[in-house]
């Protein structure tokens, strides 16, 4: 948290990398395989999340034109990448990977990447458009639940409303 408040109010050392001198705050850094500073790795992600929701944004203002659907489907997967690339330099790629296949998200996992895969193959392969959005509605859903999976007892909630509204 000191951290935090020491890059919000421009105290951090922009770039410190692995030139610190004390030996265990370099073996910590080389483990979570990050050398950019904290500062530098708020800017990225900042930087890679905005990006993908521009992207998702655009791909869907693309979808309404004329065989937008390809477009839409491409920009509409690249911002979802790209926001799920931004968490890498909050964590590290290396620990992104290794959480994103732990147990609990394993399969919100595997359905989201097929659910990237499969819409570009609908609309760019296929050409199947119905395929293709409803991939896309699958990405969102599948993106979603992923994302829940990193709030505790979210998912748990998720669950008891939906059941709520069925009974």
């Amino acid at each position: 948290m000191e951290k935090l408040r020491r890059v919000l109010s421009g105290q951090d050392d922009e770039e410190q990398g692995l030139t610190a001198q004390d030996s265990q705050v370099n073996q910590l850094r080389v483990l979570d395989a990050s050398s950019l500073s904290f500062n530098t790795r708020l800017k990225w992600f900042v930087i890679c999340f905005v990006c993908g929701i521009f992207f998702s944004i655009l791909g869907t203002g693309l979808l309404w034109l004329p065989g937008g659907i390809k477009l839409f489907a491409v920009f509409y997967t690249l911002g979802n990448l790209s926001a799920l690339a931004s968490t890498c330099f909050l964590m590290g790629p290396m620990k992104q990977l290794k959480k994103m296949f732990e147990t609990t998200r394993l399969l919100a996992t595997i359905i989201m990447l097929l659910c990237l895969i499969f819409t570009l193959c609908a609309a760019l392969w296929w050409h199947k458009k119905g395929l293709a959005l409803l991939f896309c509605i699958l990405q969102f859903l599948s993106m979603t639940w992923y994302s829940l999976s990193y709030i505790p007892y979210a998912r748990d909630a998720v669950i008891k409303c939906c059941s709520s509204l069925l009974n």
